[in-house]
């Protein structure tokens, strides 16, 4: 890793590519804004979750998904971005962190794209968090549903077998006796 540093550091000594910078600061600015929009998804879904509006719950699950397809999209154009960065650091693709794509950069923009990299880091931490946390919540509302379905068996109405609520007959009364 330090001889990739090495590498890079003489590579671009006073060599700043602006078509890759500004790739670069465009692709991060995708990514925060695909990090905001999957916050939102994720906090309005915590709120429904909590207030159990399940038709709102399961549609910002959808919402959830295509975010993470964007997402799918915006990674391809990370490691396109990557590859292209390799070629002139020298390195492995896999081998580059952001410090190391800053060279590339003056230092004015180096220090912005590394503060909307700590940005971007931070709202996908805030969304993991969250996002655990409403996993939580819905094991919690299945576990009780699950309660709830067992006590209308035991009174006649629900059985349950398994994961599955099956449907019992009432017991019949002889109303004429």
């Amino acid at each position: 890793m330090t001889e990739a540093l090495t590498v890079s550091q003489d590579v671009t000594d006073g060599q700043v590519d602006a078509s890759l910078t500004k790739d670069i600061l465009a692709h991060l600015e995708n990514q925060l804004e695909s990090a905001r929009r999957m916050l939102a998804v994720v906090q309005e879904q915590g709120a429904a979750i909590r207030e159990r509006r399940v038709p709102e719950v399961v549609q910002l699950a959808t919402s959830l998904q295509t975010e993470m397809h964007r997402r799918e999209l915006i990674e391809v154009e990370r490691l396109r971005l990557l590859e292209r960065a390799s070629v002139q650091l020298g390195i492995g693709a896999a081998d580059i962190n952001m410090k190391m794509l800053t060279v590339l950069m003056d230092p004015e923009t180096a220090a912005f794209a590394t503060a909307r990299t700590q940005e971007l880091r931070s709202i996908l931490g805030v969304i993991q968090r969250e996002h655990t946390t409403n996993r939580a919540l819905m094991t919690q509302e299945l576990a009780f549903l699950d309660h709830l379905l067992r006590l209308a068996g035991s009174a006649g109405g629900y059985a349950t077998d398994g994961n599955q609520a099956a449907v019992r007959r009432p017991p019949v009364f002889d109303l004429e006796a």
